[in-house]
């Protein structure tokens, strides 16, 4: 399954609902001065600064150099790092934080991400984290797939949207103990107008898309706006509105 490719202007300009929603999860982990505090999945280095101005120091870390560059060109101030959380030297921070970033790391890779975590957390470290939760996007998901069959192409999956219940035990198992969690729907107007749902897929999804030649692009994605349009855009206002849904926890260490 090829990875996601990233264009930090469009990520920035197109989708800024990302670091919109991760508020609530920077008040949540609610940073204090002194702290140490890793960011995982930084991207282009919004979040971060946030927690950086309640006085805390932050590593951004996030694997996708593109993004890094933007964050250091946007923060000359901070510590962005290109690195995979799954084999991160983390050192030692008070919390470890993460907006939208878990999801996009296969299931069979999050023990090691766990295992680093736990590592990292000095005693009494919380780790304070929202990613897309069991159910996240079915409706888009299902349309691109059922679009993607009828028309030959064969897809993998890059998401990894865990219950509730399967990523609590998988906390705990790395010794992290859950002391809050939420799944919880979030619809999520795009930006865009008409165009939003296709600038979405064309950002986030174009992993999914990739066995599809550019011939036929366009097409493919006028058949999944039509297979969506009824149940997910509001012909007044001219938007998408896609079916999210969050999984947020706090753990300590």
């Amino acid at each position: 399954m090829p990875e996601n490719e990233w264009d930090p202007d469009d990520y920035d300009g197109g989708h800024s609902f990302v670091a919109e929603y991760g508020a609530d999860v920077v008040e949540l982990v609610d940073a204090q001065p002194s702290e140490r505090v890793l960011d995982i999945g930084c991207g282009t280095g919004h979040l971060t600064a946030e927690i950086a101005d309640r006085g805390a120091a932050v590593v951004g870390i996030d694997a996708a150099e593109e993004m890094v560059a933007q964050a250091r060109e946007q923060y000359p101030d901070l510590t962005f790092e290109v690195a995979d959380a799954r084999d991160y030297d983390p050192g030692t921070f008070d919390a470890v934080f993460s907006n939208a970033a878990l999801h996009w790391i296969p299931s069979d890779d999050h023990d090691a991400v766990l295992s680093m975590v736990a590592e990292a957390l000095d005693e009494g470290g919380r780790f304070v984290a929202e990613l897309g939760g069991q159910g996240n996007v079915s409706q888009v998901e299902t349309a691109v797939r059922s679009v993607l069959a009828e028309r030959g192409y064969e897809t993998g999956n890059p998401w990894y949207f865990p219950s509730l219940g399967e990523y609590t035990s998988r906390l705990e198992a790395h010794g992290l103990e859950v002391t809050a969690a939420w799944l919880f729907d979030r619809p999520t107007p795009l930006e865009g107008g008409s165009a939003g749902l296709r600038e979405w897929l064309e950002m986030f999804g174009d992993s999914v898309l990739a066995p599809v030649p550019e011939r036929d692009h366009g097409a493919v994605l006028d058949s999944i706006e039509d297979r969506l349009r009824p149940t997910l855009y509001d012909t007044e206002t001219e938007t998408w509105t896609v079916d999210y849904r969050r999984l947020r926890f706090v753990a300590s260490h």
